[in-house]
């Protein structure tokens, strides 16, 4: 039998996974460099200066402090766990965009196993970004997780 579903929203999630992974790794890297550094707040001006952002952006501001008072251990523990993270990602992005079976099962559980951190987060501190991110989730979820069944109901074999 052959699969009702197209490839397109698949190739889809594929690359969405895999741009998290890239945006991850590009963030463990900043993170271990900051570390190394040691003058995070006076770097993170300058980049900020470099990459011509909004010197009075208060969200900036906000995000340069955070992590300004971070120790070099917990930047390097930081930067760890976005690797990981984005090994997880890499390895879902790549499965899904060779039409693996496992990597559709190990997707649906990965990101349904975001959906509640999600919602306790939008419940603590609503917003239209994460509610976006979390509706995203679920569709990818409901998505996956319908393939799954249906592939399983018509006896189509695994790959």
């Amino acid at each position: 039998m052959t699969e009702r579903r197209g490839p397109g929203l698949l190739l889809a999630i594929a690359i969405f996974k895999l741009a998290k992974s890239s945006a991850l790794s590009a963030l463990g890297v900043c993170g271990l460099l900051l570390a190394r550094d040691g003058h995070v707040y006076a770097t993170l001006r300058h980049v900020m200066n470099d990459l011509r952002l909004d010197p009075d952006s208060h969200y900036l501001h906000m995000a340069i402090n955070k992590v300004s008072g971070l120790s070099t251990r917990r930047l390097e523990e930081l930067s760890l766990g976005t690797f990981v993270y984005a090994a997880v990602f890499l390895t879902e992005g790549g499965g899904l965009l060779l039409r693996k079976h496992w990597a559709e099962y190990l997707t649906t559980i990965v990101t349904a196993s975001f959906v509640p951190f999600e919602a306790y987060e939008l419940v603590k501190e609503p917003s239209i970004l994460k509610a976006a991110g979390l509706a995203l989730n679920l569709a990818i979820v409901g998505y996956l997780a319908w393939g799954l069944v249906t592939k399983s109901a018509r006896g189509q074999k695994h790959r």
